[in-house]
């Protein structure tokens, strides 16, 4: 099959993942979550420090370029997730990796460490890629560029249903919170800041479904490839 790269970006909570595997289902290509590699790294940062603001440039740096990041997917097509050969897929979803994945993101060695790995994951094979920096940065020529975004509140909503749905039990202004500070600090940092690029398709999912923002999606890849 034709090399196609679609880059899906937009804040926590936006709907990127559940959509871009779902897209990624239906055209038959590889679905890459890079959020889940970012968080992965910042696992293993808080393994090594709770207080990982007070790591050092240069420890991190060794962290995030001696890691070894894998991939699987399973016969429903999930993604697995391994560093250094230890699955973390459940792991990297909780509260306190959430809190620290922004900063563990902004910086520039962790960033080019794993564009350089999101890169050679989609070589030779068609791919949906979602992320924070994906048609900015890692394919500022993909094929098919486009921006979700949501409000606060509903991005807040969704983000507790999935906390909830595992067991797990969180405040909802808290987490409004926290998305606020998160989407301020992916907003401002120096390195590869949450920004559309500037040919990207910009959809608010706020008070569409994810089968709507799929078949949206679907329809923009029909249009593209032509």
């Amino acid at each position: 099959m034709k090399k196609f790269r679609i880059a899906i970006d937009g804040p926590a909570g936006s709907g990127k993942s559940t959509v871009a595997k779902k897209v990624a289902e239906k055209l038959n290509f590889l679905y890459i979550d890079t959020g889940a590699m970012y968080r992965a790294i910042a696992f293993k940062a808080l393994s090594q420090a709770p207080n990982i603001e007070a790591m050092s440039p240069e420890l991190l740096k060794n962290l995030a370029t001696e890691s070894k990041i894998a991939m699987s997917i399973d016969e429903n097509r999930g993604n697995h997730f391994f560093i250094d050969g230890v699955e973390v897929t459940k792991v990297i979803r909780t509260p306190e990796v959430s809190r620290a994945v922004s900063w563990v993101a902004k910086d520039e060695n962790v960033r080019s460490a794993l564009v350089i790995q999101q890169r050679n994951l989609a070589e030779n094979q068609p791919v949906v890629m979602d992320g924070r920096d994906i048609g900015t940065c890692v394919f500022p020529d993909a094929e098919l560029k486009v921006f979700l975004t949501a409000s606060v509140e509903e991005r807040a909503k969704r983000r507790w249903l999935e906390l909830t749905k595992r067991g797990e039990t969180i405040d909802l202004k808290e987490l409004e919170a926290e998305i606020t500070a998160r989407d301020k600090m992916d907003e401002e940092r120096e390195i590869s800041p949450l920004i559309p690029a500037e040919d990207a398709i910009m959809l608010d999912t706020t008070a569409l479904s994810i089968e709507d923002v799929v078949e949206r999606l679907i329809e923009l890849y029909e249009e593209k490839k032509q």
